[in-house]
C-alpha cells in the first residue's frame, strides 16, 4: 500500500480516501441535525456509521472507476507529459466537481426531504427550469459556487503540497502490476455491481437511521434503476380472485350495487338522492398539513381564514393523504385508488382516458378545467389531465402536449402575473385565473368544474410583498400567505353571479414533510379537508378516512345517481368498523384501520403496528395480529396494482 501510495495510484488512492472521509463527516453532520427524529443508542449509532462506511467504499470504487481505467490503458511513455497531466487534470477537476456538489446538494434535499437522494432527486433532473429557478431563488448561487470552486481548489493544492501529484506523474509500474490492480478494482466494482443494493441500507424500522446509513450518490443511482415497481415482483400476493373478492366487499356501499358478476370488474350504480349540480372548484393546496391550522392546535394563528372555514363547512378532520408528493394527491382526488407502488400513475405512461372523476363528471355535463400557476409539463400533469378531457390552463413554456391528447390549453399571460417564482405564479394570480375561466363557462350555460393545483406554499416561499405580516423565506411565511389567498379568493368569488351556485373544496396534495421514526410517518400524512357552500355548513366529520374518498363523498352530498369503477367510498355511508386510510410511500404501502396500521414492502414483507393517533405513537407488533386485515392490505394494493397493468382502469376497456 505504501508503494502505490507513492506511486502512478497515488491520485487514485487519495481520492478514494478522500470521498470516503468526506462522506463520513456528511454523514455525521446529518446524523447531529437529525438526533431528535432517532431513538438514539450505541448499537444504532455504530450500525448507522458502519453501513455507511460501506456504502461509501461502494460508491467511491464506482466514482473513479474510469480513472483507474485510464491509468491502465495511458502508455508509459505518456506517464508526466502534458497529455498525461492535462487529462488527470481534468479528471480530477470534473471527479472533485461531482462530489463537492453532491455533497452540498445533500443538505437542501435533507431538509426539504429528511432523506438521502432518492427518486424525487431522479425527476429533477428532468425538470431542470423549476430546479435551477428554486435553487436560485432559494439560495445565492454564486455563493454556492465560490464554495464549491474554494473547496476544489483547496483539494487540489493540498494534493500539491502532500506530492500526491509529483508521484502521480513520477513514474509507472509494469503493466502486470496495472492489470493486477485493475483486477482487484474491478472485482470490488463486480461485488458492489452484484451483491450491494440499497435495502441493505434499510435496517431499521426509524425512517432517520435507515437514510444516515446509506450514501447520497449510491441512493440516487438505486432509484434511477429502479423507478417502477410491479407489485407482482416485489411484493406479497394473493390469487387474483381472492384479492378482487375481498375488495368488492370492501368498497361496495349500502346504496351501491355492481353491474357484472365479472370477478375483475369494479362497476357499480350508486344511488342517490335529490340531485343538485353546483359548480365545482377543487383547489388543492401544495404541501399543507393538518397541524398548520388552528383547527387541530396550532397556536401561530397563521391560517385564520381556514379556521373560520371549518367553522362554517362540511370539515373533514380525520383524512389522510394517500402520498407524500403532489402527483400522489392529484391520484388519489382524480382517480379515487390505492398508491401503487412506484411511480403515481399520473407520471406513468398510457394513463389517458382512465375512469376517473373526470368519467363521472362528463356525464354530468361539466366543463373540466385544470389550472396550474407553473408548467404543466413538470412531473407529466398536463399530460395526464389532458389525457382525462381537461382544459389546460397553465404558464406554457414551449412544452407543448402530444397529438394524441384532444383538449384546449390556455396559456396564462405575461400581463395577468403579478408576481412569479420558479414553481409558478402566486395563489392571488391563479386564483384570478379561475375566476376568468368560470365566467367563461358561466356565459356558455354550462356547469363547470376546476382542479386548481396551487405552488406557493413551496421553498423558496416566496410571494408578493405587503401582503401579510410575516417575513418572507420560510414555509410559516408562505401557509399564511396560502391562506390569505383563500380569503382574497373567496371574497372575489363571492361577488360573481356563480358564486351561490357553486361549491368550493379545499385539500392539501401532501404534508410539508413526511419523514419520522417510522418508514410510514401517520402523523405526516394527515391533511385538512373542507367542502364549503354547501347548505350542510356547520359540519364536523371525524370518521378516519382516506383522500380516495373526498370526491365520492362530495357526490353523495350532491344526491348523485352515477356510475363508478372508483375505489374511494362515500364517508357518510361507510359503516361503523369499515373506517380505512390507505397511506404509504413510494416502496412502503399500508392501511390503517382499528387503530392498527398494516404496512407491506418490497421484500415480500408484511407488519402490523398499534396506532395511537392522540399521541402520534406507533408500536411495532411482534407477529401478524389481525391476518384479515393483512389480507385486505394486499387486497386493495394487488387489485390496483393489477387493474392499471391490464388496461383495465381504461374508461372503454373490454372484460373477458
Amino acid at each position: 500500500m505504501k508503494s502505490l501510495l507513492k506511486s502512478r495510484y497515488s491520485l487514485y488512492i487519495s481520492l478514494l480516501l478522500l470521498y470516503v472521509s468526506l462522506s463520513f463527516v456528511i454523514r455525521l453532520v446529518l446524523f447531529i441535525l437529525s438526533n431528535k427524529g432517532m431513538e438514539l443508542s450505541f448499537l444504532a449509532t455504530i450500525k448507522i456509521f458502519s453501513i455507511g462506511l460501506y456504502f461509501d467504499v461502494a460508491t467511491a470504487f464506482f466514482l473513479f472507476a474510469f480513472y483507474s481505467l485510464y491509468i491502465l490503458v495511458i502508455p508509459t511513455k505518456w506517464v508526466g507529459g502534458r497529455i498525461d497531466k492535462g487529462l488527470t487534470y481534468i479528471i480530477t477537476t470534473l471527479s472533485l466537481f461531482v462530489v463537492v456538489f453532491s455533497f452540498i446538494a445533500e443538505f437542501p434535499f435533507w431538509e426539504e426531504f429528511n432523506t438521502r437522494f432518492n427518486f424525487i432527486a431522479v425527476d429533477y433532473l428532468i425538470y431542470t427550469y423549476e430546479v435551477i429557478e428554486n435553487i436560485n431563488q432559494s439560495y445565492s448561487i454564486p455563493f454556492i459556487l465560490i464554495v464549491l470552486f474554494s473547496i476544489i481548489a483547496a483539494v487540489s493544492y493540498l494534493f500539491k503540497k502532500k506530492h500526491i501529484y509529483e508521484n502521480t506523474f513520477s513514474n509507472n509500474p509494469s503493466i502486470a502490476k496495472r492489470l493486477f490492480v485493475f483486477a482487484l478494482t474491478s472485482s470490488a466494482l463486480f461485488f458492489f455491481s452484484y451483491f450491494t443494493t440499497n435495502k441493505q441500507a434499510e435496517w431499521s424500522s426509524n425512517l432517520y437511521e435507515n437514510e444516515l446509513s446509506k450514501n447520497g450518490v449510491f441512493s440516487f443511482f438505486a432509484a434511477y434503476r429502479s423507478n417502477e415497481l410491479d407489485y407482482n415482483t416485489f411484493y406479497m400476493r394473493l390469487t387474483d380472485k381472492q384479492a378482487f373478492d375481498i375488495v368488492k366487499k370492501e368498497i361496495l356501499q349500502e346504496n351501491q350495487t355492481y353491474d357484472s358478476q365479472n370477478d375483475f370488474d369494479l362497476s357499480r350504480h350508486v344511488v342517490g338522492g335529490d340531485e343538485i349540480r353546483p359548480n365545482i372548484i377543487l383547489i388543492c393546496i401544495e404541501s399543507f398539513s393538518a397541524d398548520f391550522l388552528g383547527a387541530f392546535g396550532n397556536q401561530q394563528n397563521i391560517t385564520p381564514t381556514f379556521d373560520t372555514l371549518a367553522q362554517h363547512s362540511i370539515f373533514l378532520s380525520n383524512l389522510y393523504a394517500t402520498g407524500t408528493r403532489t402527483v400522489r394527491g392529484m391520484e388519489a382526488l382524480t382517480l379515487c385508488v390505492p398508491p401503487t407502488p412506484g411511480n403515481s400513475i399520473v407520471r406513468r405512461p398510457n394513463n389517458d382516458h382512465l375512469f376517473s372523476i373526470a368519467s363521472i363528471l362528463r356525464k354530468k355535463e361539466y366543463a373540466l378545467s385544470f389550472i396550474y400557476g407553473g408548467d404543466g409539463y413538470f412531473d407529466n400533469m398536463n399530460t395526464y389531465f389532458g389525457g382525462q378531457g381537461y382544459t389546460i390552463i397553465d404558464r406554457d413554456r414551449g412544452n407543448p402536449l402530444s397529438e394524441e391528447i384532444q383538449t384546449t390549453r390556455i396559456p396564462i399571460s405575461d400581463k395577468d402575473v403579478t408576481f412569479e417564482n420558479a414553481w409558478g405564479i402566486c395563489d392571488e394570480d391563479l386564483y384570478r385565473q379561475s375566476l376568468i375561466d368560470a365566467d367563461k363557462n358561466v356565459k356558455k350555460n354550462k356547469p363547470f368544474f376546476q382542479f386548481i393545483m396551487t405552488t406557493s406554499n413551496h421553498k423558496p416561499y416566496s410571494f408578493p410583498e405587503n401582503k401579510i405580516d410575516l417575513p418572507q423565506g420560510n414555509r410559516e411565511s408562505a401557509v399564511k400567505y396560502t391562506d390569505y389567498a383563500v380569503g382574497e379568493f373567496l371574497k372575489a368569488a363571492m361577488k360573481k353571479s356563480w358564486y351561490n351556485n357553486t361549491v368550493f373544496v379545499f385539500i392539501a396534495d401532501h404534508c410539508a414533510s413526511s419523514a419520522g421514526k417510522w418508514e410510514v410517518n401517520i402523523q405526516k400524512h394527515h391533511i385538512p379537508a373542507i367542502i364549503y357552500n354547501l347548505p350542510q355548513q356547520d359540519t364536523v366529520i371525524s370518521t378516519l378516512a382516506s383522500q380516495i374518498d373526498l370526491m365520492p363523498t362530495l357526490f353523495g352530498y350532491l344526491g348523485w345517481t352515477y356510475e363508478t369503477e372508483l375505489f374511494g367510498k362515500d364517508i357518510n355511508h361507510i359503516k361503523s368498523g369499515e373506517e380505512r386510510s390507505l397511506l404509504g410511500n413510494y416502496r412502503t404501502i399500508g392501511i390503517l384501520r382499528d387503530n392498527i396500521y398494516t404496512e407491506i414492502n418490497d421484500r415480500k414483507k408484511a407488519y402490523q403496528y398499534s396506532w395511537d393517533a392522540k399521541n402520534s405513537q406507533m408500536v411495532k407488533f411482534k407477529n401478524i395480529k389481525n391476518e384479515q386485515l393483512k389480507n385486505i392490505c394486499v387486497s386493495y394494493y394487488q387489485t390496483a396494482s393489477y387493474l392499471y397493468k391490464n388496461n383495465l382502469m381504461k374508461e372503454n376497456k373490454k372484460i373477458n
